[in-house]
C-alpha cells in the first residue's frame, strides 16, 4: 500500500493485496468426514487478487509503545475474477485505538482497542474470512488460538493497562481484556459473545525507542489458553 498524507496526521493511499493458498488440507487428529469437508468446501487451492483504499488517522508519537493519541484506519479491499480472484467480493477493515496515560503523567497507559472486520459484497476464501488473530499483526484474542472464530464479519473490542514495576521503566507488566463475535456463517456458535483476559509482563528492549519485549499469558472460555509473545506492544 503507498500512503500520501493530506495533513500532520491523516494520510490515504491505495494498494495491491494477492493471496493465494496451495495444498489445503486438514490437520491433525480429525475424522476423515471433516477432512473430505474442508477439501469440499476449499478445493486445495484458493487465490485472491484485487486493489485496496485506505484512509489513515494517527496521532501518536511513538508507534512502537503509544503513550498519547488517536489511531483510525479503514482499509477497503476489492477482489475480482477479472483479476484472477476464484470469486468476486469486497470487505471493510475498521481499526480503532486510543491512548491515554492513567493516572496523568504518571507514565501508565491505558489502551483501547475496536477492530471491525466486515464483508461488504460476496464471500471470500475461507482462509481470508474474519478469524481470530487474522488480522494484520495477528494480535486479536489473546486467550485463544489462531483461527479459533470465523465469520463473515467480526466485532472486536479490547483494553489494556500498561504500568511500570521498576522504577527505571525496564520491568513492566499489564492486565488486558477483549471480547469478540463473529457471524453465524460457519456456526451459529460463533455469533455468541467470548470474553478473553489476561496479564503480561513487558522487558525494556530498546530505551531510545521504548521497544519491549511482551510476554503475556491469556485465557478464553472452554479451558482455552496459551502464552502469546510480541516486540512491541500488542496494539
Amino acid at each position: 500500500t503507498f500512503m500520501k498524507s493530506l495533513t500532520n496526521n491523516l494520510y490515504a493511499g491505495v494498494g495491491y493485496y494477492f493471496d493465494h493458498f496451495s495444498n489445503i488440507e486438514a490437520l491433525g487428529k480429525v475424522p476423515i468426514s471433516v477432512s473430505n469437508g474442508v477439501i469440499k468446501y476449499m478445493g486445495t487451492r484458493e487465490t485472491a487478487s484485487g486493489p485496496t483504499f485506505r484512509l489513515l488517522y494517527d496521532t501518536r508519537l511513538n508507534q512502537i509503545n503509544p503513550q498519547q493519541g488517536m489511531y483510525y484506519d479503514i482499509t477497503f479491499r476489492t477482489s475480482g475474477k477479472a483479476l484472477g480472484s476464484d470469486s468476486n467480493w469486497t470487505s471493510i477493515q475498521i481499526d480503532s485505538r486510543a491512548y491515554l496515560q492513567f493516572p496523568k503523567r504518571s507514565g501508565n497507559v491505558l489502551a483501547f482497542w475496536m477492530f471491525d472486520w466486515l464483508t461488504a459484497s460476496g464471500t471470500p476464501p475461507y482462509l481470508l474470512l474474519p478469524s481470530t488473530g487474522w488480522d494484520d499483526s495477528y494480535n486479536t484474542g489473546r486467550g485463544y488460538i489462531q483461527s479459533r472464530f470465523r465469520g463473515k464479519s467480526m466485532t472486536y473490542f479490547e483494553s489494556e493497562y500498561r504500568y511500570h514495576i521498576s522504577r527505571n521503566g525496564l520491568i513492566g507488566g499489564v492486565v488486558f481484556a477483549n471480547i469478540e463475535t463473529f457471524s453465524s456463517d460457519i456456526s451459529p456458535e460463533y455469533s455468541k459473545l467470548y470474553p478473553g483476559y489476561g496479564l503480561g509482563l513487558r522487558i525494556k528492549a530498546n530505551k531510545f525507542s521504548k521497544a519491549n519485549v511482551c510476554i503475556d499469558y491469556g485465557l478464553g472460555e472452554g479451558g482455552s489458553g496459551g502464552f502469546f509473545v510480541n516486540i512491541g506492544e500488542v496494539f
